[in-house]
């Protein structure tokens, strides 16, 4: 999840909860205010009644009308006494409307000069109240949800703008390739931490390629220079074992020595190019035909290799598998797979390969399982292993893989060994 979606959620839902409850606490408000004004309003129509009432004794005989009823009832000095002026809701019937109507009700006590004491119960209809307490509670709503629409899209677009150099620099990140040199990083902010952020990129970036460059130096010298001394040993060798003085022991063990440095001088390519492939200098892709690098290599593996008389099966899809690779990659990646299924074959032995739109297939005939999580370990080689055998090759091949999104697997499948290569997409899948 984005960090702007992250934040404008975490914001959203407290500023939901927090304007929730304060409509509430603001609902409930209101209601307490209109109650205290109503309340204050029967307080002072009472006082009014019981004034009218000490001035003038016929008061007490009188009832009001519906939006202002009331009654007097005497009472007895004893119930006077512990006697408690109270407010609460009730209803009346009203005869013309054949229902009850809502009313807010006052009960109170006052003394005659006579000396008799009297309850005042008055009435007052609250319809208008009820209707102006269900607008306010509509109104609120309202003004809640239009509240929360405004501030969810300001919130947003504040968000957006302030998360914008972020954004930025993010989208320089992805354009920085190995062994290319750093774009130009154009993110102007006020925000301090973001410019901090920004600077420390540029500096880990330019850092970064520094210390490719000098691997890359490094790498390709110490190649160049195993690879003159290699090539000097190897040709006095071959002049020794030109001397016609040299005995039949001594060839053989001049014929072991310049098998020994052969393997050395393909071990040091190997390693470089390794190097290269882990390091991404391979930065030039497009899409290959595993097919047609197969149509081009087979013969020639297969001449090669012609002496063990290996029986080839070859089966292609409907379409072509095509994946996204340097080239020169591919045809590494096809050579030495199919090498591999040829050289660790018995002879008579079966060679089966199928292409399929989105995965390759190569399976060979083999004695006993092998491990297939060391398999692809440099320098790994299997008990029976040949011992020119640089131990590179599954190596290099799971490294091309990698880089191209592909998987490399290894299986055991009825007596055969099976690799299996196919698109990262469709391993998912």
């Amino acid at each position: 999840m984005k960090l702007l979606h992250y934040t404008y959620r975490k914001l959203s839902l407290l500023l939901l909860l927090l304007m929730a409850a304060w409509g509430v606490l603001f609902y409930y408000a209101i209601i307490d205010e209109v109650m205290d004004e109503t309340d204050d309003t029967l307080e002072n129509y009472s006082e009014i009644l019981i004034n009218n009432a000490l001035m003038d004794p016929s008061v007490l005989e009188t009832e009001g009308t519906l939006m202002s009823f009331y009654k007097f009832r005497p009472i007895s000095e004893e119930e006077a006494e512990d006697y408690d002026e109270k407010y609460y809701d009730s209803t009346v019937y009203i005869e013309s409307e054949d229902e009850d109507e809502p009313v807010r009700v006052l009960k109170t006590v006052f003394r005659m000069p006579d000396g008799q004491y009297y309850e005042l119960e008055l009435m007052i209809s609250i319809l208008e109240r009820d209707d102006m307490v269900e607008a306010i509670l509509w109104y609120l709503g309202a003004l809640f949800l239009l509240f929360l629409i405004c501030t969810s899209i300001g919130t947003r677009l504040i968000l957006q703008s302030v998360f914008r150099p972020l954004q930025r620099l993010l989208d320089w990140l992805q354009q920085i390739q190995p062994g290319k040199e750093l774009p130009v990083l154009d993110n102007p902010t006020k925000i301090r931490e973001f410019q901090q952020l920004g600077e420390a990129a540029v500096d880990m970036g330019n850092r970064s390629y520094k210390a490719y460059e000098e691997q890359k130096q490094f790498i390709e010298n110490a190649s160049h220079e195993l690879q003159t001394p290699l090539a000097i040993v190897r040709g006095k060798v071959e002049l020794l074992a030109e001397n016609e003085s040299m005995t039949e022991q001594q060839l053989k063990e001049l014929d072991e020595i310049y098998a020994t440095l052969g393997r050395a001088v393909r071990l040091n390519k190997s390693l470089l190019l390794l190097s290269r492939i882990e390091n991404g200098q391979y930065t030039e892709t497009e899409d290959v035909s595993v097919d047609e690098v197969l149509d081009e290599l087979l013969p020639d593996l297969m001449d090669i290799y012609e002496g063990k008389k290996i029986h080839l099966v070859r089966i292609k899809g409907e379409e072509p598998f095509v994946i996204r690779c340097n080239l020169s990659l591919t045809q590494i990646l096809v050579s030495n797979l199919v090498k591999n299924s040829l050289v660790h074959n018995h002879a008579g032995g079966e060679l089966y390969i199928e292409t399929t739109p989105s995965s390759l297939i190569i399976k060979n005939s083999g004695e006993h399982p092998l491990d297939g999580e060391k398999l692809f370990r440099r320098f790994y080689r299997s008990i029976d292993g040949k011992k020119d055998s640089t131990g590179l090759g599954l190596a290099i091949a799971r490294s091309i893989a990698i880089s191209a999104s592909l998987s490399l697997t290894y299986k055991w499948q009825e007596g055969m060994h099976l690799f299996l290569l196919v698109k990262e997409s469709e391993k998912k899948s």
